[in-house]
Order: C-alpha cells, then sequence, then structure tokens
C-alpha cells in the first residue's frame, strides 16, 4: 500500500468523527455555559445584535475545553472502528508497519497542538477581553457585572449628576456578596459622608433600575462644612443604602479596560511576569535598605541622609530624651519599623502572587495544547484492547479520561495559585502521568489476547505493536 493512500485513508477515517465530536460537545458546553449568564441578559431589552456579539465572544472558551477533548474521542473511535473491522489485521498482513500507522495519526496530533497553541495564543485572550468589556458595557445598566475588587468604582445616579464611589476588597458576582466595604458621598457640598462596612449584599429592584446595598457592622463617618469642626460618627448593625436609576443605557465604549491573565498571549503573560520580578527585586532592595537605616538608628550611629528618623531623634533631644538612649525602644520608632516591614512583605506577597498566576497561565495554554498530541498517542492502544466495544466504550473512555485530566489541571492551577508547589510542575502534571499511562499501554499491548474472531485480532495487534509472540513456545505449551 502507497504511503499517501494510507495516510489520506487514516485522515479521512479521523476526520468526520472529529468534527462531528467538536460540534457535539461544544454544543454541550455552550449551552451549559450561556444558561449561567442568561440572568444578566434577559430582561434588559438588549438589542439582538449585542446578545449574538455575547454568543460570539463567548464561544471561543467553549472551543478550548471541546477540542481537546475531540481529538481523543476521533482518536479513540477511528481505532476501535478499524480493529472492529480487522482493518488492523488486514494492514498487518499487508506488511505495514506500525510506523507507517501511526505517522499520519501523530502528524494530526501535532498540527492539532499547533493549532490550539495558536488558538490560546491570540483568538481566546483576544475573545476573553472583548466578552469582559462587553460585560461592564451591559453591567452599566447592572452595576453588579461592573464593580471590581479594589477599584474605586464610580456609581451615577439618577441623570448622572449624583456619584457615588464605592471600594470593596472582595466581590461575589454569583452570590452578590462584598467584603469590607468604603462609599463615599460627596453630593451635598455641606455634608460629605463616608461609610465603611465589614460586609454587604448587592440587591436589585423588580425593574433592574434600583440598586440597593445592605450593608453590616459598619460606621459612618461625615464632615459638616457648615459650622467650623463639625463631624460625627455614626455605628450600626445594618444600614440600606438605595441607589435609585444606576444607569439604564447600553453605553459602548471604545477601547478596553485593563486586561487580567486570562486576557493575554504568552507575549504579554511574559512581559507582565518580568515587570513583576523587578519590582519585587526593587522591594527587597529596599527592605534591605530600611533594615540597616533601623539598625543605625537603634546603634544611634548617624544616617547618610536626612530622613523621618534623624527628625524624630531631633525632636525628642529637645524634649529632654537623652542622645544616649536606643531608639528601638521608643513606641514610635518601633511602630513605624513593623509598619513598614509589613506594607513592604503585603507589597512583596501581591507581587509574587501575580507572577505566580501569570506564569500558571503561561503553562497552563501550553499543557491544554499538548494535550492533543498526549490523547493521539494514548487512544490507539487503548481503544485496540477493546475492539469490540463499540461508541459506548468512546463515550465513556472519553468522558472519563478527560474529567480526570481537566480535575487534575484546575487542582493544579489551584495548587500553583496558592503557591504550594512550582506551577511548571503542577500544570504539566496531568500531561506527564496520561502519557507514561499510553506508553504503559502500548508496550503491553502486544501481550493483548482478546480478539474480534477466533485468534486473528490478537496476533495482529501483537505484529502491529512489536510484540509478536513466539509460536513455538505457545505450542509447547
Amino acid at each position: 500500500m502507497r504511503k499517501g493512500v494510507l495516510a489520506r485513508y487514516l485522515i479521512g477515517v479521523h476526520l468526520g468523527p472529529f468534527l462531528f465530536a467538536l460540534s457535539a460537545i461544544t454544543g454541550l458546553i455552550f449551552v451549559n455555559a450561556i444558561a449561567q449568564r442568561v440572568d444578566s441578559l434577559v430582561g434588559k431589552g438588549l438589542p439582538w445584535s449585542v446578545i449574538g456579539e455575547f454568543l460570539l465572544y463567548s464561544l471561543p472558551h467553549t472551543i478550548a475545553l471541546s477540542l481537546p477533548m475531540s481529538v481523543l474521542v476521533a482518536v479513540l473511535y477511528a481505532f476501535s472502528e478499524m480493529a472492529a473491522s480487522n482493518e488492523i489485521t488486514a494492514m498487518s498482513a499487508g506488511g505495514v508497519r506500525p510506523s507507517r500507522i501511526m505517522t499520519p495519526v501523530v502528524g494530526l496530533g501535532i498540527i492539532a497542538t499547533l493549532v490550539m497553541l495558536f488558538f490560546n495564543d491570540t483568538v481566546l485572550p483576544e475573545s476573553n477581553h472583548a466578552l469582559k468589556n462587553l460585560l461592564l458595557d451591559i453591567g452599566r445598566k447592572s452595576p453588579t457585572l461592573e464593580l471590581r475588587e479594589q477599584v474605586v468604582n464610580e456609581l451615577k445616579v439618577g441623570t448622572g449628576i449624583d456619584r457615588y464611589f464605592l471600594t470593596a476588597d472582595r466581590i461575589d458576582h454569583e452570590t452578590n456578596e462584598l467584603d469590607n466595604i468604603t462609599i463615599f458621598d460627596a453630593n451635598d457640598p455641606l455634608r460629605q459622608r463616608t461609610t465603611y462596612a465589614a460586609s454587604g449584599e448587592m440587591a436589585f429592584n423588580d425593574a433592574r433600575t434600583d440598586l440597593y446595598l445592605t450593608l453590616h457592622d459598619g460606621f459612618v463617618h461625615e464632615v459638616q462644612k457648615d459650622r467650623m469642626g463639625g463631624f460625627q460618627r455614626l455605628y450600626f448593625d445594618q444600614q440600606i443604602v438605595p441607589l435609585r436609576d444606576v444607569g439604564n443605557e447600553l453605553d459602548r465604549r471604545l477601547g478596553g479596560s485593563d486586561r487580567s491573565d486570562r486576557e493575554m498571549g504568552f507575549a504579554l503573560l511574559g512581559e507582565n511576569a518580568r515587570s513583576r520580578e523587578a519590582q519585587l527585586d526593587s522591594v527587597f532592595q529596599e527592605n534591605r535598605l530600611k533594615a540597616l537605616e533601623a539598625v543605625r538608628v537603634a546603634l544611634n550611629q548617624p544616617l547618610e541622609a536626612d530622613t523621618a528618623w534623624a527628625v524624630e531623634a531631633r525632636r525628642r533631644d529637645l524634649t529632654g530624651v537623652r542622645r544616649t538612649a536606643s531608639y528601638i525602644s521608643q513606641d514610635g520608632l518601633t511602630q513605624q519599623l513593623v509598619a513598614g516591614t509589613r506594607a513592604r512583605a503585603a507589597r512583596a506577597s501581591a507581587l509574587e502572587q501575580a507572577i505566580n498566576r501569570y506564569k500558571v497561565e503561561i503553562h497552563k495554554k501550553w499543557a491544554i495544547a499538548f494535550a492533543c498530541l498526549v490523547f493521539v498517542l494514548m487512544g490507539p492502544p487503548l481503544a485496540l484492547r477493546f475492539p469490540q466495544a463499540g461508541v459506548g466504550f468512546v463515550v465513556v473512555a472519553s468522558a472519563v479520561i478527560f474529567f480526570v485530566y481537566w480535575v487534575g489541571l484546575l487542582a493544579g492551577e489551584t495548587m500553583a495559585d496558592r503557591r504550594v508547589a512550582d506551577p511548571a510542575v503542577t500544570m504539566w502534571l496531568g500531561n506527564v502521568i496520561f502519557l507514561a499511562i499510553g506508553i504503559t499501554l502500548l508496550r503491553r499491548m502486544g501481550h493483548s489476547v482478546g480478539t474480534a474472531r477466533g485468534g486473528g485480532m490478537g496476533d495482529a495487534i501483537a505484529d502491529f505493536f512489536g510484540g509478536r509472540r513466539d509460536v513455538g513456545s505457545e505450542a509447547g505449551r
């Protein structure tokens, strides 16, 4: 059999199942993803063009999950059908070596890997960024989608003249819960009010035009400019802040917001990681300089520059404190040292977490792409071990394998984000394990005795994987 004919045949055998699996799996995941977000679209009077744009931008994220799984389904189904119809036996009988059969299949896996790398580097980040911007624009009609964590969020009410500024350390868009909330209200020129709360919830009226913030365990600072030194503090266990008419028009912005790690390609992820590493080095350098400065102060040694420490020392000397007193024992200095060290440590921790997050996303994009090649190597020996199992085996095996792989990938991402292990280990562990399983199955396949008809299939499979048994030894048993 000519190489070109065999290659075209194997490609054709895989192409149909792959396209069918890609369409079916993408459709199922896509419908489930849309169902989770349908509440954010229904009842807002959005034009159909905006809804279509939303569906279009949501599709690439679904394809990123379904494409590797479709590769696995196609390989399992194609080899299972060829084994069941004795095509593998015929190829082996015709002198076709295993390398000739596997070469086109591995080539398809390499092509799928390259396509996924390009997809993860360009299409997926841009679609995620466009989708986030669209949701933020829609969020102007529903502020729960617009509010972002640890950012000053501007909320316009009524005609847009009155404005509130809100910050929160954490915002859960699924449950509409907030933590560590600050609301600044400067609409009254004679009253500037700042509200602080430990937690809170967001809720809308039926028309979804008015936003109600229910705040818990907080207090209100009010500066009264109509009288000299006017100030009051009010404590509350629960307070409801109504925000009427919080924007009811879809305002499409030109440009975009800042990109998260899921909205960056490889180049941008690497650039951000290197930038954070440089900032982290500067924090460590600053920490070392401050430590040396603190030692000088503690030993009553002159500082190299006129700093706040020196000013504080002169002030204390004038009030009667002896020059020979140890500065480290003074409460003010100690508090400044502790506060500065804690601030730098918190900044360093945030930078390390950001660096880790960027590295996790880089390894994740590469690992998902190479999963296509791993599944191509794993699928043939697994399918040939069960030549008569049929479509049911293909569906169950694909679902189980990909479920285990994806759970491992998510667990690895969580561990890497928490800096329990290095991203290079956690994100690639699933590929390494399944690749080892595939190689093991390839080696053991030569000892298989399962056949589709009589004993011919087992011998053909054993010969296909280079594990032909000694006929004489079998006869002598």
